[in-house]
C-alpha cells in the first residue's frame, strides 16, 4: 500500500508549497479542502494542517473536527493550523499587537523534540500571521519561541514512538526563507511520521508505464502537444508505454517563439515520437484580423484551436483515447475567500461529445518540478525540460492592439534576443536564492554554498511584450524614427500564483536593450516591467 501525507487546505496561498516540499522528501501526498478528510483510510500515515486568510475567531473561519484524525496519526499545524489546534482544545489566541510578518529567529528551541532534531539554536524562520497564541492547551509544552512569539511551536507533552503526537508551528516550513524548513518536515514526514520515502521519479516512471500499459491496452492514444514540458513529458512517458500506437498533434498558429514550432518538431522526432504537425497560422491570423481585445483574441485561438485538432484528430479513426499534460496543480481544489472550491484548468472537466473518446492524464499526480524530474529520468534534453511557461495563445497576448503577420515577426526577433541572452548569461547564487532555484529542480551543484547558472534557469518565466497601440520617437543614424517600445518581462515564482520581478542585471539589460534596437526594425525603445503579482499578472493579456 502506497503511504501518504494528507495536507489539508484551509485557503492559504502557500498549501501547494507544502505539497511540494513533502514530495521532495519522497513520499507521495494529496491536498485536499479542509472538510474533505478521508476518514477509513489506512495509506494515511499523518496529516498536516495550512494556513489560512481567516482568524480562527472570524464567523466564516474554516473548520475541521480534529478527532478524525489526531490520535489516529500524528499531525503538524502550520500557522492558521497550529492556531486552531489550540484554539479547538482550550488554549488562547489573541490578535497580535502587530502583524507579525517577515524573518524572526528562534531564540530558544528543544532539540530534543523529534520535530527540532537537528536545529540550529537561533535558525531564521519567516512570519505571516496577524493572531498570534498567548497560551496553549493543557497536556502540551512550547518547544520554541522568537523575540516576539512565545508560543512560535508547541508539542503535546508525553508521547512515546507508537503514539501519535501533534506538534503545531506558528512559522512556516514551507516557505524558503525558513532556512531549515526542509529539516523540520523531514523531521515530521520521515522520522515521524515513519515515510518509506519511495515515491521517486524512477519509481514513477516505473509504475505509471506499467499502469499505462494496462489502462490503455492496444488502444490507439491521440496527445496534443503544446511544446512545453508537461504535454512533451507526457508524450514520452505514453511513448515509453505504447509506442507507436501513440499519435501526437502539434498545431502551429503561427504565434509561437522564434522557429519553435521547426525547433520543437526536430526535438520530437530526436525522441522518436509520432508526431504531425500542422501549420494553420492562415487561418488563426485570418480570424484574429482587426482584433484588440485581449479576451476575444484567447477565445477565437482557443475555439480555432480545437477546430484544427479536432479535425485532425478526426482522420485518426481508430483512436479511442485523448491524453492531455495536466498535471496535479491543475486539479487541486483551492478554496477561494469565501469557501467555495474552485476549478482552475481548462483541461480539468471532461472531453468535447464529439470527440466520443476516454481521457488519459499520465502526469495527474505531479507538481512541475516533479514533472521536469521524470523528464530528466527519461533521457529528455535538457533544453525542453527547463523550458519556460508559455501561454497558448502565445504571443498574441503579448502583443497590445491587433495581431498582423509583421507584429509577429517583430516580436519574435526581439523576443529571440532576449530569451538567448538570458541562457547565455550566468550568474552566482546563494542563500536563500540558491536553495529556491534548486528545489526547482535545475541542474547544478553547490561549491563553497554558491551555485553558477543562467539568468534564464534562475526565473520562473520571461518574455517581451510589443507596444503596438504605442509609438515613440527616437534617432538612428542621424535620422529621426517613430516606431515601437518593446517591454521585457522576467519574474521570480514557485507556483505563478504569486511573483515577483526578477531584479537582472543592469550590464545584461543594456546589452540586451542595444541589441533588440539595433537589430529589430520596427523598435526603438526598450522598457522593463517591475511590476509583481498581484496586483498585476504575469503576461500583459
Amino acid at each position: 500500500m502506497q503511504q501518504k501525507i494528507i495536507i489539508l487546505d484551509f485557503g492559504s496561498q502557500t498549501t501547494q508549497l507544502i505539497g511540494r516540499r513533502v514530495r521532495e522528501l519522497d513520499t507521495f501526498c494529496e491536498i485536499l479542502p479542509y472538510n474533505k478528510f478521508p476518514v477509513g483510510d489506512e495509506s494515511v500515515i499523518g496529516v498536516i494542517l495550512s494556513g489560512s486568510p481567516y482568524s480562527v475567531h472570524d464567523p466564516e473561519a474554516f473548520k475541521v473536527d480534529l478527532s478524525q484524525f489526531v490520535g489516529k496519526v500524528p499531525v503538524l499545524g502550520i500557522c492558521y493550523g497550529a492556531q486552531f489546534i489550540s484554539y479547538s482544545n482550550g488554549g488562547r489566541v489573541e490578535k497580535a499587537g502587530s502583524r507579525e510578518y517577515g524573518r524572526a529567529h528562534l531564540e530558544t528551541v528543544d532539540t530534543s523534540n523529534p520535530l527540532f532534531r537537528g536545529f540550529d539554536q537561533h535558525s531564521q524562520v519567516w512570519m505571516s500571521h496577524g493572531d498570534t497564541i498567548t497560551a496553549i492547551p493543557d497536556g502540551f509544552q512550547c518547544i520554541a519561541s522568537t523575540k516576539d512569539v512565545r508560543y512560535a511551536a508547541y508539542a503535546i507533552d508525553h508521547f512515546t514512538k507508537d503514539s501519535c503526537p501533534v506538534f503545531a508551528v506558528q512559522f512556516h516550513p514551507e516557505v524558503f526563507h525558513t532556512v531549515q524548513g526542509s529539516l523540520l518536515l523531514k523531521n515530521f514526514v520521515v522520522d515521524i511520521c515513519g515515510s518509506r520515502q519511495d515515491w521517486s521519479a524512477a519509481s514513477f516512471v516505473d509504475t505509471t508505464v506499467a499502469e499505462l500499459k494496462q489502462q490503455v491496452g492496444n488502444d490507439r492514444v491521440i496527445l496534443g502537444l503544446s511544446g512545453g514540458v508537461d504535454s512533451s513529458v507526457a508524450a514520452v512517458l505514453l511513448n515509453k508505454a505504447i509506442g507507436s500506437n501513440l499519435t501526437c498533434i502539434f498545431v502551429d498558429h503561427g504565434m509561437l517563439r522564434k522557429n519553435e514550432f521547426t525547433q520543437v518538431m526536430e526535438d520530437y522526432k530526436v525522441l522518436g515520437l509520432n508526431v504531425i504537425g500542422v501549420d494553420a497560422s492562415e487561418k488563426f491570423f485570418a480570424d484574429l484580423a482587426g482584433v484588440t481585445d485581449p479576451e476575444q483574441k484567447r477565445k477565437i485561438i482557443g475555439r480555432d484551436f480545437v477546430e484544427v485538432f479536432n479535425a485532425e484528430a478526426k482522420k485518426i479513426t481508430d483512436a479511442k483515447w485523448l491524453a492531455q499534460g495536466t498535471i496535479y496543480p491543475d486539479r487541486i481544489e483551492s478554496l477561494n475567500i469565501t469557501g467555495k472550491v474552485i476549478k482552475s484548468h481548462h483541461n480539468v472537466g471532461g472531453l468535447p461529445k464529439e470527440m466520443n473518446l476516454q481521457l488519459c492524464e499520465p502526469l495527474k499526480w505531479l507538481f512541475k518540478d516533479e514533472v521536469r524530474r521524470v523528464g530528466r529520468q527519461l533521457g529528455m534534453p535538457e533544453h525542453l525540460i527547463t523550458r519556460h511557461p508559455f501561454p497558448g495563445p502565445g504571443l498574441a497576448v503579448r502583443i497590445l492592439g491587433d495581431i498582423t503577420p509583421e507584429k509577429v515577426r517583430i516580436l519574435q526577433d526581439a523576443d529571440d534576443i532576449y530569451i538567448r541572452g538570458l541562457r547565455d548569461y550566468k550568474v552566482k547564487l546563494s542563500g536563500d536564492e540558491a536553495r529556491r532555484v534548486l528545489a526547482a529542480g535545475v541542474p547544478a551543484s553547490m561549491q563553497d554554498g554558491e551555485i553558477e547558472v543562467s539568468l534564464y534557469d534562475q526565473i520562473w518565466q520571461a518574455g517581451a511584450i510589443l507596444l503596438s497601440t504605442v509609438r515613440s520617437v527616437g534617432v538612428m543614424g542621424d535620422e529621426r524614427t517613430y516606431e515601437h517600445p518593446v517591454a521585457l518581462r522576467a519574474v521570480t515564482s514557485t507556483d505563478a500564483m504569486t511573483a515577483d520581478w526578477a531584479h537582472l542585471p543592469y550590464d545584461f539589460m543594456a546589452r540586451v536593450s542595444n541589441e533588440i534596437i539595433n537589430k529589430v526594425k520596427g523598435v526603438n525603445r526598450v522598457c522593463y516591467d517591475i511590476s509583481s503579482k498581484p496586483p498585476s499578472t504575469i503576461e500583459w493579456e
